[in-house]
């Protein structure tokens, strides 16, 4: 579907289908412990079949981390599109924003992130995605560092990547821990500033 084009019914009806499976999700989650609670168990309370619930979700996983593959690829993209004249730190900024833009209402954001915060298993899940977005990354960090005709050793642009995405977890942890009500940007910006000695 295009940018302009309005949803189709088909579209509407999956997003609603989503919206329901989601919505049973977090509640036996919530209820039972993300550990104790099975693909089967979320699949008859939402009156589907295993199948169908896969058909939506790829895993049991992507039920709280969403698909994160693609948001990864817009995050390089997005990258990639800025002009070379603004900073690196700058042009993963603007990425971040738009790859990690909500796709939930607030509540539900909050709530699918300290579920993944508290739980080891969907924080690992989590953090081996994020790895590949770092590497996805990588080339054009290293190509926007070296602008100025020096050399950029490759410890150095894993050292800018891993920095923001250490401060962007840092800002959403620090989101979470109050209630939804901080500017998750505005921490991001801030941790920014501390790594850099900015403050």
């Amino acid at each position: 579907m295009g940018r302009n084009e309005a949803p189709t019914l088909w579209d509407r009806s999956r997003q609603a289908a989503i919206e329901s499976i989601l919505d049973t999700a977090l509640r036996l989650f919530a209820e039972e412990g993300y550990e104790a609670t099975t693909t089967a168990r979320i699949a008859r309370e939402a009156g589907i079949s295993q199948r169908s619930l896969f058909r939506y979700f790829g895993s049991k996983e992507d039920l709280v981390c969403g698909e994160q593959d693609a948001r990864g690829v817009l995050l390089k993209e997005t990258v990639a599109a800025q002009p070379d004249d603004v900073s690196v730190w700058e042009a993963l900024r603007t990425g971040l924003i738009a790859a990690t833009a909500p796709e939930h209402p607030p509540e539900r954001a909050l709530e699918i992130s300290r579920l993944i915060y508290t739980t080891p298993s969907l924080r690992a899940r989590q953090t081996e995605k994020r790895l590949r977005w770092q590497e996805l990354l990588l080339p054009e960090v290293e190509r926007r560092m070296a602008l100025d005709g020096e050399p950029v050793p490759r410890a150095g642009a894993l050292a800018v990547t891993g920095t923001v995405f250490a401060c962007m977890d840092a800002a959403v942890g620090a989101w979470v821990a109050s209630g939804g009500t901080a500017d998750a940007l505005a921490l991001y910006d801030e941790a920014v500033a501390a790594v850099r000695g900015q403050n």
